[in-house]
């Protein structure tokens, strides 16, 4: 898991760094309301933006593999278990200021 999460990390960077290097096609607030050239420069052959295609869908399914692998308990380390008896071990915090919530008032029933 911990190899998918590194390899999740260098793809988010190649990512940004792919739409960075990317030359603006306009549109957006840019635009003015000029209806002729709406969607920019129509390029589908850019190797960067395939790339960047390809690096979005990487991280889509890396992120839902870690996903799979987190909720099914797929740790293969001992590290996260002593963890988590740890955390179980640990008493719940006390409130701000160290003392005990006051109880509410009991309600005026006389009138």
């Amino acid at each position: 898991m911990l190899f998918l999460i590194i390899l999740l990390i260098i793809i988010c960077v190649a990512l940004g760094l792919f739409v960075l290097i990317q030359n603006p096609k306009g549109g957006g607030l840019a635009t003015g309301g000029s209806g002729s050239n709406m969607f920019g420069v129509q390029r589908t052959g850019d190797v960067l933006e395939k790339g960047t295609w390809v690096l979005l869908a990487l991280v889509v399914v890396i992120t839902l593999s870690i996903t799979a692998i987190a909720k099914s308990g797929g740790s293969s380390t001992g590290a996260d278990s002593k963890i988590q008896e740890h955390l179980d071990k640990t008493q719940a915090p006390s409130p701000i200021g160290g003392q005990a919530a006051p109880a509410p008032a009991p309600a005026d029933t006389a009138k």
